[in-house]
C-alpha cells in the first residue's frame, strides 16, 4: 500500500492554510476558490485547528453568526487528529473510518507539509485495487 509521502510526491499541489486570526468569510472563499472542503488552522507557522465545511455548517450558520465577522478560531476545531508521511494510505482509511473525519493534515518534524482527503484515499485505493486485479487476471490468464 502507498504511502503518504509517495501520494504526496506523486500528485504535487499547493497546500492552502488560514490563520486563526482570519474571518469565516476569507477561509470560505480559500475553500471555495481552491475546491476544497477544509483548511488547516494556523497561528504563525503552528497548526492549531481544522477549519472545515462541517465546522462551518454547526457552528456557523445553524448558531446563526455572521461569516464576515466571525473569527477562524472561533469555530474551528481545535482537537484535529493528524499523520505521518510514513503512514499508509489505508491506515489514513481506517482513521478516517473510525473518527468520522474526511481530512487529515500531514505533519513532519512538527511542521505541517500536506493534507490528504478521503477523495486522496479512495483514489489511491481503486487504483491500487485495479492494479491487483490485472495482476491476478494475467496470472490466471497466463
Amino acid at each position: 500500500m502507498q504511502t503518504i509521502k509517495t501520494f504526496l510526491e506523486r500528485s504535487p499541489r499547493s497546500l492552502h492554510t488560514v490563520q486563526n486570526n482570519q474571518t469565516v468569510w476569507e477561509a470560505l472563499d480559500i475553500m471555495a476558490t481552491n475546491n476544497i472542503g477544509a483548511l488547516p488552522v494556523l497561528s504563525g507557522e503552528s497548526m492549531v485547528g481544522i477549519f472545515s465545511e462541517r465546522d462551518y455548517a454547526r457552528r456557523v450558520e445553524l448558531k446563526g453568526k455572521q461569516t464576515r465577522d466571525t473569527l477562524i478560531q472561533d469555530v474551528m476545531t481545535a482537537e484535529f487528529i493528524t499523520v505521518s508521511p510514513e503512514q499508509k494510505m489505508d491506515e489514513c482509511m481506517q482513521i478516517m473510518t473510525d473518527m468520522r473525519i474526511r481530512h487529515l493534515p500531514v505533519m513532519n518534524d512538527n511542521k505541517l507539509i500536506g493534507m490528504v482527503s478521503i477523495g486522496d484515499v479512495l483514489f489511491v485505493m481503486i487504483a491500487e485495487q485495479k492494479h491487483l486485479i490485472n495482476q491476478l487476471h494475467t496470472y490466471i490468464s497466463g
